[in-house]
């Protein structure tokens, strides 16, 4: 068991968090969230001892082992893609030296009864127990299959680190940190750089892992997929969930409902008191009574409601101008690069309105026809922009394209027209961006905060066809739903290559899968992709082509994630009936009402009785409340079974 004991730290005088403590036994899951700059960074640093706390300690177990997967890894050199992996072992190796010592040892010494000798049984107890776990005797196994898991292929193992991008170095030192089997695994982020079908096999794998895990990560399905717990940073202190993301979502805003509630009731409290105490001082038999009073409201605890993001961001693109009926059409397009051939003899057509995702492995080819669309790489083949469209594209590298003198305000205030432009600071914020941070120079920001600066840019831009390669990268998950509602309320054109399946789910009514050189197009979302494949995994995907006439049992788990997706599937469905009704219901009810107050006006009115007719009018009018009250009965069931299938 790990223990985090009254952790606090503070910076500039402000503190992170104060006496948190914690507890993680030895398969725990835990999602570690909360808003930017609350402390989830500085609390991974602590626990990995990269950083000390001002007050408090974490206790591990004697010669415990922490690997902490962070954002900012030394370049890797000097050795091949194998060997950098193969470190992993060192200290695995190092302690298969040292048993053998010991044995030997054990051997040759008499002194049975001696302190020293059973010192060395015990240190012999804990090495064996080490190595089981780590299991020495089929390292070159383990390291091909975490190497491939994370998308290596066998030629790339003999390959000089140095020649693989940061995204890939990062795989090597995630699959050094899972290698190593530490009984603390810390991952920051370890997503960012993964495609959809290495996710899904680091979610399969971290499912049987030994150790414990806490993760920092934007991507709402593997928070889900993997993690049991939740804790959130929040107002410098801690709250710890048994629950999964989504779970805690649901939790947390009841928390802070409560909060609200407490808070109003303590307010109408106070001032119900501080009118007591306003009409008793001045008298001298009520003035004790007054003091005390006081002294009461100066010992009470002020309620707080935990600061979070809550404000709900409604983001519209400009209106694009309307294009053909074509958007983009390819035929006969290829791409190599030298003699790599990376696009074979592609024929697609793109219409006006598509939203379309690419997906697939990394390496496959969906940047490259990403930039080949965008005009940003040469072709062979014909490849055709449709009449009046208007591009915009989105790729890591659009941060070059700023104006490094402009400040983060003025690059959004140069393009911003119309409504938006009352809203600039609360986009900003939105994209990371609040307070001072809109005054900094574009040139003093980080690239993952130019890249956020370019994507909110390119929101503004009246495009009709955007390109967006890998958008999610360095968004937060607010600033996420900001971009995936504007999508999906945008009406133009969208491509969008992305490992995010949560970002992806809804918006995309097309999926072009890449493989082989060429692409596939699946009807419909990431999740009616991986349905049609007859998988839960992209990870089966290649065994499944490869070996079509091996029957082989699925995978329990596998088969319970399908019958979970067939019955949220069935569950969405449900919802949306019970709430089309409810809706109706409510239309029928207010229609209804408005017929009840029309007769009872004419009911009050002098002449009314005057009339002939009143006995039907009575009879009409008291069908009508019938109707309403059966209606009313109707729609308290309607909400019943709205309630039902919430909690379900």
């Amino acid at each position: 068991m790990i223990a985090v004991q009254n952790l606090s730290i503070s910076f500039g005088g402000e503190f992170l968090f104060e006496d948190v403590s914690f507890t993680l036994k030895d398969n725990d899951r835990v999602g570690l969230v909360g808003k930017n700059g609350a402390g989830k960074s500085t609390l991974m640093k602590i626990l990995s001892g990269l950083q000390q706390p001002d007050s408090g300690q974490v206790i591990l177990p004697k010669d415990s082992l922490i690997g902490f997967l962070h954002q900012d890894l030394a370049k890797m050199k000097g050795k091949t893609v194998m060997e950098e992996a193969r470190t992993a072992f060192d200290e695995a190796l190092a302690f298969d030296k040292r048993l053998h010592e010991i044995e030997h040892d054990l051997t040759v010494r008499t002194d049975y009864e001696s302190d020293s000798y059973h010192d060395l049984i015990e240190e012999m107890n804990e090495i064996v127990h080490r190595l089981e776990i780590i299991d020495v005797g089929s390292i070159d196994k383990q390291m091909e299959l975490v190497l491939m898991g994370l998308g290596f292929m066998r030629e790339d193992f003999n390959k000089p680190v140095e020649t693989f991008s940061g995204g890939w170095q990062m795989r090597i030192e995630l699959a050094k940190i899972l290698l190593s089997k530490p009984e603390l695994v810390l991952l920051d982020e370890p997503t960012n750089h993964l495609d959809i079908e290495s996710i899904q096999w680091l979610e399969t794998y971290l499912e049987t892992y030994p150790g414990a895990i806490i993760l920092v990560s934007h991507d709402r399905t593997f928070l889900d997929n993997v993690t049991k717990r939740t804790i959130e940073i929040v107002s410098q202190k801690i709250y710890d969930y048994n629950a999964a993301y989504s779970t805690f979502v649901e939790l947390r805003k009841e928390r802070i409902d409560q909060q609200k509630a407490a808070q109003k009731n303590q307010e109408k409290y106070v001032e119900h008191t501080e009118r007591l105490i306003e009409k008793f001082r001045a008298k001298a038999n009520k003035a004790k009574f007054a003091q005390s009073l006081i002294k009461k409201l100066d010992k009470l605890e002020e309620v707080e409601v935990d600061d979070e993001e809550t404000a709900t961001i409604h983001f519209y693109f400009p209106k694009p101008p309307r294009s053909g009926r074509i958007s983009v059409e390819g035929r006969g397009v290829s791409k190599s690069y030298g003699e790599k051939e990376v696009l074979r003899l592609l024929d697609f057509e793109i219409h006006r309105g598509d939203k379309i995702a690419f997906v697939g492995k990394n390496g496959e080819g969906k940047s490259t026809l990403s930039k080949m669309i965008a005009g940003i790489e040469k072709y062979t083949g014909e490849l055709t922009i449709g009449h009046n469209v208007h591009l915009g594209y989105y790729a890591q590298n659009q941060a070059e394209t700023l104006s490094g003198d402009d400040t983060v305000f003025d690059t959004i205030d140069k393009v911003a027209a119309g409504e938006i432009r009352s809203h600039i600071r609360t986009l900003l914020g939105a994209f990371l961006f609040g307070g001072e941070a809109s005054f900094k120079k574009v040139k003093v920001l980080s690239g993952g905060e130019k890249s956020r600066l370019a994507m909110c840019k390119l929101l503004l831009e009246p495009y009709n066809l955007l390109v967006l390669d890998e958008p999610t990268n360095h968004l937060d998950m607010r600033s996420k739903d900001v971009l995936k509602n504007a999508l999906a309320n945008f009406d133009g054109t969208v491509i969008v290559v992305s490992h995010d399946r949560d970002f992806l789910k809804g918006i995309t009514n097309r999926v072009f899968e890449f493989k082989d050189k060429t692409i596939k197009e699946y009807i419909g979302d990431i999740y009616d992709y991986l349905d049609a494949k007859k998988i839960s995994n992209l990870a089966e995907l290649e065994m499944t082509e490869k070996q079509p006439k091996k029957k082989e049992a699925v995978p329990e788990v596998v088969q319970e994630q399908k019958v979970q997706y067939a019955d949220k599937k069935q569950k969405e469905k449900e919802l949306q009936r019970v709430k089309k009704a409810i809706e109706k219901s409510e239309q029928e009810i207010k229609t209804l009402e408005a017929e009840i107050k029309t007769m009872e006006a004419t009911m009050n009115s002098a002449d009314f009785y005057n009339n002939s007719n009143t006995a039907d009018f009575f009879t009409k009018y008291n069908t009508t409340k019938q109707s309403h009250e059966s209606k009313m009965s109707d729609w308290e069931k309607l909400q019943e079974e709205l309630e039902r299938l919430n909690v379900n």
